[in-house]
């Protein structure tokens, strides 16, 4: 990284913080904190208002920010590609608020530079990709109460329930997985930690009290050790068509079976806990998919097409 460069990093990143170690600035750049001292000694020959307390570490003098800095291609594009992306997973929650950065990241880039933005964001798109959920709670709210260390009160639908209960839970991770926005909390219903979706609450509220944080909680090690753990495995065929699909979609886990079948087909041993979410997926495949094991596999998958021809050639029932 070119020196001017780093320079108006370490700016930027005392900027963002009230006090910074040399350690701390060293890792964060991959330097030795000798070039680190180096540099904050620059920075204050240049009239920087650094400071430095013995046993604390450094700091930008109150009230100074570095003017604005203009974005770099590559950053004014990662940028528009993460706003995209959001957009399209927090359903109407935010998508004023990425509107208007993305306004903002427009307006101090050169001429040249908003016009390939704008080219981007038009052959860039997610038309493809699932939709958001068309009900799901204030993404914005949560990260509030999330950050500010705040209680929410919420009526929550657990699946498979016809009733929403009312929870008060602390807020300490917020995760996109398996298509949907969800948060981990401390549920004081339950008094244990919870996982709660977005689009399985309704009446959100964030409260006046504020909650201590239960110590170095990692959202994400939570949810791996709490994900089902698979104990059945099964051998699929899949026509050439639908093999890339299954790799996709399931997410309990795949393996490459066997060498390619003849044909040009793709044999793959998929993980699961029940036969039968993996049978009514497979379901979907038709003749594209077929089992070679385990047979209760098979006869699952038989006898919910019977069950599906039956309903159908019975036709619409009325009332």
């Amino acid at each position: 990284m070119p020196r001017l460069d780093r320079l108006l990093g370490l700016i930027l990143f005392l900027q963002s913080r009230r006090f910074a170690t040399a350690a701390s600035m060293a890792a964060h750049f991959g330097l030795s904190q000798r070039t680190i001292y180096r540099d904050m000694k620059a920075l204050a020959e240049a009239g920087v208002p650094v400071l430095a307390e013995a046993g604390v570490g450094f700091s930008l003098m109150r009230g100074y920010l570095l003017p604005p800095v203009n974005f770099s291609e590559e950053e004014a594009f990662a940028l528009a590609t993460g706003a995209m992306l959001l957009e399209r997973t927090a359903a109407s929650s935010l998508s004023g608020q990425v509107a208007t950065a993305l306004q903002k990241i427009r307006a101090v880039l050169p001429a040249a530079r908003r016009d390939e933005l704008a080219r981007l964001m038009h052959g860039m798109g997610s038309a493809a990709a699932t939709p958001p959920p068309a009900q799901q709670a204030d993404l914005g709210l949560i990260q509030k109460a999330l950050v500010r260390c705040r209680a929410l009160r919420l009526r929550y639908q657990g699946h498979g329930k016809t009733d929403a209960v009312q929870r008060v839970v602390e807020p300490l991770g917020l995760l996109y997985y398996l298509g949907r926005w969800h948060l981990i909390a401390w549920c004081r219903l339950r008094q244990a930690l919870r996982d709660f979706r977005l689009d399985r609450m309704h009446e959100l509220e964030m409260l006046g009290e504020r909650f201590v944080l239960r110590g170095d909680f990692d959202p994400a090690a939570y949810v791996r050790e709490n994900m089902p753990r698979p104990g059945l495995h099964a051998l699929v065929r899949f026509h050439p068509d639908a093999a890339d699909r299954a790799r996709r979609e399931w997410w309990l886990g795949v393996d490459e079976g066997r060498p390619r079948a003849p044909g040009g087909d793709t044999v793959l041993r998929l993980a699961t806990v029940d036969w039968g979410p993996l049978a009514a997926w497979l379901l979907a495949f038709g003749p594209l998919a077929t089992v070679i094991e385990p047979a209760a596999l098979r006869e699952r998958i038989a006898t919910l097409a019977e069950a599906a021809a039956r309903h159908h050639r019975g036709g619409p029932t009325t009332t």
